[in-house]
């Protein structure tokens, strides 16, 4: 009377199964031809540029903060 559901079962396979190593390696060897792989190895290559840029600008916005703050305290007090 009281039928308790049994569980669905699907047939799911992981995308990285251990069992496919084949499938793996033909998904790597895919990936690197993408363009998101390209995309990604050009952002890793600028990433040094970009900490050496911001240091550059953060220095130039600091001497003009530096230059307006004197040229304000020099006209208050003269």
């Amino acid at each position: 009377m009281l039928k308790q559901r049994k569980n669905k079962r699907f047939n799911y396979t992981p995308r990285y199964a251990k069992d496919s190593e084949g499938n793996l390696v033909k998904d790597d060897a895919s990936k690197s031809n993408g363009f998101a792989f390209k995309w990604q190895r050009a952002r890793e290559a600028n990433k040094n540029k970009g900490s050496k840029g911001f240091s550059l600008r953060f220095l130039i916005l600091i001497l003009v903060l530096l230059l307006i703050c004197m040229y304000v305290l020099d006209k208050k007090y003269m």
